[in-house]
């Protein structure tokens, strides 16, 4: 059986890359009309990237590569929707302003 067969490079890439995501929405704001739906994404991406940190703690890095990409789909498809108020093409599937 195979386990780990991502690299710990790579993971934390990625990790990198969806704190960054979380640090533009935070600091980037939410469509007042639906803050509630955009706290919601906020949360289960905050959520997915606990799970990661706990699955990378304890060497698990399959586990951990899931949920470090489930928290940035979240983020992402909030972004997408326009509940985030982010304009970056490097980290959400937006057009720059």
């Amino acid at each position: 059986m195979v386990k780990n067969i991502i690299s710990e490079e790579w993971l934390n890439h990625y990790f990198d890359v969806t704190q960054r995501a979380l640090n533009k929405v935070k600091d980037a704001g939410f469509d007042e009309s639906r803050k509630e739906e955009a706290l919601d994404f906020l949360d289960m991406a905050e959520r997915y990237f606990k799970d990661a940190s706990f699955f990378y703690s304890k060497g698990d890095f399959v586990n951990a590569f899931a949920a470090v990409n489930y928290a940035h789909g979240w983020l992402d498809a909030g972004a997408r929707i326009g509940l985030f108020k982010v304009r970056d093409s490097k980290l959400f599937t937006v057009d720059d302003d």
